[in-house]
């Protein structure tokens, strides 16, 4: 195995993606973290979860790592979800960069749902609304690409609008946030505007759609953040978000550009979902 041979050396994986002598073991451990999380939901001894893990995981693909990732946490602990008797599985993405890997390993499978929320053109240049899976899974694939400068406001109505009303309906047993805070205004990588208190607002959003707040039904999985700053807040806030679930969260129209792109993506998945206008 690739991942394996690299034990204890130093090198690349691919252009983005350097190892340590360390790199296998922190893999391995963030991996096995998700899916004690996923255990922990299934079993009842946890109402929510949150694993800070590196490395990330959404962009590498079912054989290779990509994009500083090296296992896809999030879809092993999909998996390890359904093999605990969690059949359907929601992941939602908002990260700043398209989860091009989590896509490709779910894009034909009606048993996971996949929503991402990314800033478009970036890396790695994939996540086009009009993907939107094959064969059995279509519509199973929620692309909502936003052009820079996307704040609270844009994000919390996709949340509001598209995201909350697809996983409503899909109804999963669990729900996995790849939860990137690199959207944050503060990052480094990225060009979105979304504030700390933004992301604690998605969560309520998200939570407030499920039955009894979700309680026992929704994880979050460290993904990208690059400003530290920035990252603790976000994820302070989330943390904040799941002790309060029941507050009311901010709501907002989105305006410019970002406007066009929301309409356009509930106008390619109401062939799928039932959406508003």
């Amino acid at each position: 195995m690739q991942v394996q041979r690299i034990a204890g050396k130093s090198g690349h994986l691919d252009s983005d993606t350097f190892y340590s002598p360390f790199t296998c073991a922190a893999a391995r451990e963030a991996a096995g973290a998700s899916c004690q999380l996923v255990e922990a939901l299934a079993t009842g001894d946890a109402e929510y979860g949150v694993v800070v893990c590196r490395p990330p995981g959404h962009h590498a693909t079912a054989d290779s790592a990509m994009g500083f990732c090296v296992f896809n946490n999030v879809a092993i602990a999909a998996r390890a979800a359904q093999a605990l008797g969690m059949p359907r599985v929601a992941v939602i993405d908002w990260d700043v960069h398209h989860g091009n890997g989590t896509e490709a390993i779910f894009y034909d499978d009606p048993s996971v749902l996949y929503i991402s929320v990314h800033e478009s053109p970036q890396y790695p240049g994939t996540g086009d609304a009009g993907d939107v899976g094959t064969l059995e899974a279509l519509g199973r694939n929620v692309n909502v690409p936003m052009n820079a400068g996307a704040g609270d406001v844009e994000y919390g109505e996709v949340f509001e609008r598209i995201v909350a009303p697809i996983v409503e309906q899909f109804d999963p047993s669990l729900v996995l946030v790849s939860a990137g805070y690199d959207a944050h205004r503060r990052d480094p990588l990225g060009g979105m505007e979304v504030s700390d208190a933004g992301f604690g607002e998605l969560t309520k959003t998200l939570l407030r759609r499920l039955p009894n707040y979700g309680a026992g039904r929704v994880g979050f999985l460290l993904e990208g953040g690059y400003d530290l700053t920035a990252l603790s807040r976000s994820v302070d806030a989330t943390l904040s978000a799941l002790a309060a679930p029941r507050a009311t969260p901010l709501t907002g129209r989105a305006s410019g550009p970002w406007r066009a792109q929301i309409d356009w993506v509930i106008q390619v998945q109401s062939s799928y979902w039932e959406l508003s206008d």
